[in-house]
């Protein structure tokens, strides 16, 4: 969220064979963030079973995700490559504006996602009551207005300086574009756009991450009970494990250090953090946009599914018309279906009188 560093001097920049490292690494970050959400994109649209409440929210984020790699990762980059900003003091604040706004967004629509899976395990059979089409349009539209509150708002009323000026707005401003933190505003921002967040979805993912542990049991009992041969003891629970591990482990790790020093910077001042550690922590941020079609996408079926079409239909000699055979795909089943349930918690399949237990019912469904 953070584009720059208070610094007094403006550093040089980077000598070019490290300038030519960072920049490739950088630009094949900036890339990958963009493709995977566009896939996401249009894995939703072309396929039927993808189109869902849940999905709805996952769309949002990508998009939120693709937002940031078109308008903001770009200046970004420059700036992280010559420690110049050339294009003048309006444009930067709107940059730092679109910065925090998106990230914001983005962080709130993981939030709202891990609430989703909340309800769809906990309550399955109040789900469609709970979670409705107007339900998750009114949350959609408190994120934006929430991360607004944050972004524009603040630093275009100097809310965020120690003072009352508005930042950036120095003659010498052609040469820096930095996000000034106070104290009060490092606070507010950090509590309500992460580590209250932060607390919420880790008490969610303990609550799925227990009832897909004691289902497992169950499932383990009644295998034993009725049959002659013991279970084997991999029953897909490490899966969920895993699952639940890698989604929560890659939020905290990607966002935690950024809003440690964001807090800090606000509470010690801008220049308490600066040069190659800001840096770190800010594109670990950035990387969260990156890892969350993999996250929100891969890890679920139906989406994989539905990538496989899409790579199929864009390699070469891939067959014509493709894409709009995705808009045929069969819808799931009404039992499936019935009651809007888009996320069951578990469920035994019986296949060739084996038992599979389905575990990851916190993403795949």
């Amino acid at each position: 969220m953070d584009p720059c560093y208070n610094l007094t001097n403006v550093p040089e920049p980077m000598d070019f064979h490290l300038q030519v490292l960072v920049g490739s690494f950088l630009a094949i970050l900036i890339v990958f963030t963009l493709c995977g959400n566009v896939v996401v994109c249009l894995a939703v649209t072309f396929d039927r079973r993808l189109r869902s409440l849940t999905n709805c929210i996952i769309v949002s984020l990508a998009i939120t995700d693709l937002l940031l790699s078109l308008l903001v990762l770009p200046f970004s980059a420059f700036y992280e490559l010559t420690h110049k900003w050339p294009f003048g003091s309006i444009l930067c604040n709107i940059y730092i504006s679109l910065d925090v706004m998106l990230c914001t967004a983005s962080i709130l629509n993981l939030f709202m996602i891990s609430l989703d899976r909340y309800f769809a395990v906990t309550t399955p059979l109040r789900y469609s009551q709970l979670v409705t089409p107007s339900r998750v349009t009114v949350g959609l539209v408190i994120i934006w207005a929430v991360s607004l509150m944050v972004s524009f708002l603040p630093i275009h009323l100097g809310w965020n300086t120690n003072g009352t000026a508005v930042q950036n707005t120095a003659s010498n401003c052609s040469e820096e574009c930095k996000l000034e933190v106070n104290p009060v505003y490092g606070l507010v921002d950090a509590l309500l756009t992460f580590y209250v967040p932060l607390v919420i979805m880790c008490i969610t993912y303990y609550r799925i991450f227990k009832i897909a542990r004691e289902q497992a049991k169950r499932i383990n009992h009644t295998w034993s009970c009725g049959n002659n041969t013991p279970m084997p003891p991999i029953v897909k629970e490490h899966k969920a494990t895993v699952t639940l591990a890698v989604v929560l482990g890659a939020f905290v790790v990607c966002w935690f250090p950024y809003f440690t020093v964001f807090t800090y910077r606000g509470m010690w001042g801008d220049s308490s953090v600066k040069g190659a550690p800001m840096s770190i922590v800010l594109w670990l941020g950035y990387a969260n946009s990156a890892l969350n079609p993999i996250l929100y996408g891969t890890l679920n079926r139906d989406f994989r599914v539905a990538y496989k079409h899409l790579l199929h239909c864009w390699k070469p000699g891939g067959p014509r018309g493709c894409l709009p055979a995705l808009r045929k795909a069969q819808p799931r089943s009404k039992q499936q279906g019935q009651g809007g349930h888009e996320g069951k918690p578990l469920r035994l399949e019986m296949r060739n009188g084996t038992g599979t237990l389905l575990a990851d019912g916190a993403l795949e469904r």
